[in-house]
């Protein structure tokens, strides 16, 4: 018996009759639905683990060990409070339920972020097996957005402006507090060592960590990323530690510094909670509430840490489940993959990911017919490029950067050389520890490879080198010089030349491309050259070098 099972064996609950209610993997919170309210000495649970779910796809090996070890933390944690709890390993969520249904009678659950999931128990909800109340871990409804929006197309700031509105967060006498709903013109600093950035907290594993942290090593050998459990916040009492260093180490400079990119640090100031938000071991009204209520936190920090949570966060899972995960689109319905991706995992070591049941391959929509593979830079080939390759290291070393080195560097240059939407996102998918359908889809597919043109964003996020030299220290040390033999210039030229004909109803693109119709013949050629010889050689694994370009 595993050292996890001794100890849920040694929590002896009382033998009444109890409301059973499933937590999902991505629900661990006492704080929010009937955990939070209800006698703890009259409620079970049953909690799930399913091995073929994370064989689905090649996942970060510590996502793996994150999900898993604060599932089993949780489970505990409800034991201690009184709570019966039944752990089922099984090789589905729909299985697992059906089989402890048979005992307990209907299990009550919130209603699943993850598409995946809610598709899968469909059938048991159907049947009155299972039956679903509202996910309470989310800030806004489905309303809301409706009542923020004229389109589609829709937009992020009107949702934000009505949801700050609606909640009164960050209000005053029904105007923004400061006199401006967005202070992002002023948080696009770069960072040159000063203040001096914080380092993450470290955790000492017990031996409910340690034992995940076994398993995974031993189990799921063959998934890709380093597995550090003293990384790994797996506790209740882990998250909170993590959230009191964020308040005092992070959000003071937060603001000023959050487009900032560095290899000094490769967090800077930001959180890093998104792995424990989107597990609900912090839930986001409380973390909103929190740093509403810093009194000496600066306003650009304070407003621009909401916008991330209340604004992009629930705005982008709004996207998500109004489209189906872009599957209907305008009342259309989208082609979509059979089988989950791998996210380039095939063409980076020649081997077929072999896949564990369930899940389909999710939508196939591009909005400008980008197909190309991803690049195996994406998984750690060299490619010449210091910025990607920094950004890389930092992805498998950690299953982590922050939200401008995913868009600006990792989708950006994806993007320059017309990857599929499908294939980029599936790799972000399996890479980071905080992603799942409902994050990914609409912030990869839909926000990073304009996969679904302006349905949810105003332009494409691509950039030359001028962005990254401004923003961050990667040219130092990059055998290219971003002002005259870098790809990124002529690949962002080539981009806009190849795209004109759809980019040319987007009124944020009019400028670049007026800017690009002035280029020569023999520039645009040269555009063309460097983007056909980039894309050869990424493709086949092979770095860039100046004198090739």
């Amino acid at each position: 018996m595993s050292l996890f099972r001794r100890a849920l064996a040694q929590h002896r609950p009382s033998k009444v009759a109890r409301r059973w209610v499933f937590v999902s993997y991505d629900q661990l919170s006492a704080e929010v639905g009937p955990l939070s309210r209800e006698d703890p000495r009259t409620l079970g649970i049953v909690v799930v683990e399913c091995p073929e779910k994370a064989a689905r796809r090649p996942y970060h090996k510590q996502k793996l060990a994150l999900v898993l070890a604060n599932l089993r933390h949780f489970a505990l944690e409800q034991a201690g409070r009184g709570i019966d709890v039944r752990h089922v390993v099984a090789g589905s969520y729909a299985e697992a339920v059906a089989s402890v249904v048979q005992e307990t009678g209907p299990l009550r659950m919130m209603r699943p972020a993850e598409r995946e999931l809610r598709v899968e128990l469909a059938p048991l909800v159907a049947s009155g097996e299972l039956q679903e109340v509202p996910h309470e871990g989310w800030l806004t409804s489905r309303s809301d957005f409706d009542a923020s929006q004229s389109g589609p197309p829709w937009r992020m700031d009107a949702f934000y402006r009505h949801v700050r509105r609606e909640l009164g967060v960050l209000m005053e006498k029904g105007k923004p507090v400061g006199g401006r709903f967005s202070f992002d013109v002023e948080n696009r600093r770069a960072w040159h060592g000063t203040p001096p950035a914080p380092s993450p907290p470290r955790f000492e594993p017990d031996e409910i960590t340690r034992e995940v942290c076994d398993l995974v090593d031993e189990r799921m050998s063959r998934h890709p990323g380093k597995l550090k459990p003293e990384a790994l916040p797996a506790t209740l009492k882990d998250a909170e530690r993590t959230w009191r260093w964020a308040k005092r180490s992070c959000l003071p400079s937060f603001g000023p510094f959050e487009d900032a990119m560095s290899t000094i640090s490769r967090g800077l100031f930001h959180t890093r909670i998104s792995p424990l938000l989107n597990l609900l071991r912090l839930p986001p009204a409380r973390v909103v509430a929190d740093v509403a209520a810093m009194k000496t936190l600066p306003l650009s920090s304070k407003e621009g840490f909401i916008r991330q949570v209340l604004g992009w966060r629930e705005y982008m899972r709004h996207v998500h489940e109004a489209t189906d995960g872009f599957r209907r689109i305008a009342g259309e319905r989208q082609r979509a993959a059979r089988a989950p991706g791998d996210g380039g995992w095939k063409t980076w070591t020649g081997r077929a990911w072999k896949r564990g049941r369930g899940g389909d391959g999710g939508s196939l929509v591009s909005a400008l017919g980008a197909d190309e593979p991803l690049p195996p830079a994406y998984w750690g080939a060299p490619s010449g490029m210091n910025c990607l390759d920094q950004v890389v290291k930092s992805v498998w070393d950690d299953g982590y950067t922050h939200h401008i080195t995913r868009l600006m560097v990792l989708s950006n240059i994806a993007m320059l050389l017309d990857v599929a939407p499908r294939e980029l996102t599936d790799w972000f998918w399996v890479a980071y520890v905080d992603a799942y359908d409902w994050v990914v889809e609409p912030n990869v597919h839909g926000m990073g490879c304009f996969g679904v043109g302006e349905l949810l964003t105003t332009k494409p996020y691509v950039a030359g080198s001028a962005y990254i030299h401004a923003m961050s220290d990667f040219c130092e040390g990059c055998r290219f010089d971003p002002k005259t033999t870098c790809p990124l210039p002529p690949l962002y030229w080539a981009y806009l030349g190849r795209h004109r004909d759809h980019l040319e109803g987007v009124q944020r693109m009019r400028l670049p491309l007026a800017a690009e119709s002035k280029r020569t013949p023999k520039q645009r050629r040269d555009d063309v050259r460097v983007f056909e010889h980039a894309r050869r050689l990424l493709a086949d694994g092979s770095e860039l070098r100046p004198d090739e370009s």
